[in-house]
């Protein structure tokens, strides 16, 4: 019998209570027969993420408050992971039902491509559709999914390109360019994440810094000095 292709990664810190609707999501493709492992790679939390993770079944890594950042986590969830592809999630994402059957068709016919979800968040309201409208915009036109988009590739493919890098910021967008348009797929699949840092920080003040990030970044700005910005 043939061993399953696909380990999941999710890096967290702090990230219930969205962790446990991400988590359940991934049932179906244990049942699938399609998940390897599912590698959560956590900077500390302060609250109930890591006993979660353990609980339902993860590997659990602890990189605590000094491996804090989703390019540090990511790189240690990448290294730690066994499948043969890599899912990588942020831990307030949530697969449709229908995930399964996606990313086995993927799987089987893009070998060479990395794939990304079409994103929607978990607000209805017309500031939510339309930040999620214009982030599917960008990353079909400019080839620039973001992290809360997923990322679906081959090890092969990701270590071609010398995966993840350890940014403090932009460590998807880094990637992303690497891979370059060629090799990315917008898959016929969706995810919905939290739309909770708009509805804190502001539907249009948002948007605008994550511009002026982005900006700064293709403009050389390095992504220490841009975290500061983030903040």
């Amino acid at each position: 019998m043939s061993r399953p292709p696909l380990s999941i990664v999710i890096p967290t810190w702090n990230a219930m209570p969205r962790l446990a609707a991400c988590l359940e999501a991934l049932v179906p493709g244990l049942s699938a027969g399609l998940i390897r492992d599912v590698v959560v790679v956590d900077a500390g939390s302060t609250d109930q993420s890591r006993d979660l993770a353990f609980d339902m079944g993860c590997r659990v890594l602890d990189v605590g408050a000094a491996g804090r950042g989703r390019g540090t986590q990511l790189i240690a969830g990448a290294n730690a992971a066994k499948g043969d592809w890599l899912m990588f999630l942020h831990g307030d994402c949530v697969l449709p039902q229908d995930w399964v059957s996606t990313i086995q068709a993927h799987i089987e016919q893009a070998p060479h491509h990395a794939g990304y979800f079409a994103l929607s968040y978990d607000d209805q309201t017309a500031p939510a559709r339309r930040i999620a409208w214009w982030a599917n915009l960008r990353a079909r036109c400019l080839g620039l999914p973001y992290g809360d988009q997923g990322l679906v590739i081959s090890r092969t493919l990701y270590d071609e390109i010398g995966g993840y890098k350890p940014l403090a910021l932009m460590e998807d967008v880094d990637l992303v360019r690497r891979l370059g348009r060629g090799r990315l797929r917008g898959l016929p699949c969706g995810v919905e994440t939290s739309a909770s840092r708009y509805r804190a920080g502001g539907w249009w003040f948002v948007p605008l810094r994550n511009l002026t990030l982005l900006a700064g970044f293709y403009g050389g700005v390095s992504p220490e000095r841009l975290r500061g910005w983030y903040r």
